[in-house]
């Protein structure tokens, strides 16, 4: 590929899976931004990240995935020739997405060139592997952007600046929970939709009981589906609050936002956490490569705990369920840490 000026282009970013791998993306568009001032950025995402993707400074537009997937193909391909796209970067690869921009003719089309389907679809193809890579998530992003002038992957200090760009709007809450919105909040995610090793709920339960006996707001989020497993656990105390299945996304970012600080394990909320510079403690196998070397969320204020970082059924690659030994006590001593450095 000859010298290409990219001071104007407009870039598609595709990606299309849960909220914390768009969370941990968005910097590379920040990046964009930052060395392209002139450039445009539309974000390719499916509708229950958008309200993510919509609020971050970086992006000037979002296309949903869902809206066009039931389209034919023959509209599809015109909605991504009428986006006049000169870039699309698959970071997450989607085989359907990237035959739809060949087939639209966008001139620039990065893919990573371990995926076999990129060498039909995409004409600029990074080499690089995530699966054994030391970086983390984020950072690994950063080499999709090396063919537009990417010298050398940001550090960690660099990527948790973009973070400046995700702001939130105040919303409205349920009413239940506004009389309490000007105390300190503690939020809890037990669940992740299977997506990782998660904490036991019984401990969840006691860090929950240990806060409300020292004055905190709890309040548990997660789905409604998720809501019901483990509803009936939930503390029956004026300053616990289930909102499972209840809060919209804008309403839970803004919940968030005002809280100071949310346990979760490796999940789209704890990410959120992490970008709006909360407390964001996650609860983490040492395992690879869901380990929070991979994983850990951004932000300044951010820590992620294992049980023993030298596990040895872990770093045997077997099935291990040490997560389940750190202890309540070892996270309320996080959360009433004031001004620690993220670990």
């Amino acid at each position: 590929m000859g010298k290409v000026d990219w001071s104007e282009k407009h870039f598609l970013i595709s990606r299309t899976d849960s909220i914390g791998d768009v969370v941990l993306t968005l910097p590379m568009t920040a990046w964009l931004k930052n060395q392209y001032p002139n450039c445009r950025i539309t974000f390719l995402c499916r509708a229950y990240t958008a309200p993510i993707v919509s609020i971050y400074k970086a992006v000037d537009q979002v296309l949903i995935l869902d809206d066009f997937t039931s389209k034919s193909e023959k509209d599809q391909v015109a909605l991504f020739k009428n986006g006049a796209y000169d870039c699309i970067i698959h970071v997450f690869p989607n085989k359907a997405i990237a035959r739809l921009a060949k087939k639209a003719s966008i001139p620039y089309r990065i893919g990573t060139s371990h995926r076999t389907f990129h060498w039909l679809t995409c004409n600029i193809r990074p080499n690089f592997t995530r699966k054994n890579s030391p970086l983390h998530e984020a950072q690994l992003n950063f080499e999709l952007v090396r063919p537009l002038g990417l010298t050398k992957i940001p550090t960690w200090a660099e990527i948790n600046e973009a973070t400046q760009a995700f702001v939130v709007e105040q919303t409205s809450l349920p009413e239940r929970l506004i009389p309490f919105t000007t105390e300190q909040i503690i939020c809890l995610h037990p669940k992740s939709q299977g997506s990782a090793k998660e904490w036991p709920m019984s401990n969840y339960i006691a860090l929950a009981n240990i806060l409300l006996e020292n004055n905190k707001v709890v309040c548990f989020t997660g789905t409604e589906n998720e809501g019901q497993l483990f509803r009936d656990q939930i503390p029956k105390h004026e300053r616990c609050f289930d909102t499972t299945g209840q809060l919209s996304i804008d309403q839970l970012c803004w919940l968030i936002t005002i809280s100071e600080g949310l346990v979760a394990c490796s999940t789209g909320p704890l990410h959120i956490a992490g970008i709006l510079g909360k407390q964001a403690i996650g609860l983490f196998s040492p395992k690879k490569p869901i380990h929070p070397g991979r994983w850990r969320p951004l932000g300044n204020k951010s820590t992620t705990l294992v049980y023993d970082e030298n596990c040895v059924t872990c770093q045997a690659n077997k099935p291990c369920n040490c997560i389940e030994q750190i202890t309540p006590e070892t996270v309320l001593a996080v959360i009433y840490q004031e001004n620690e450095p993220a670990r």
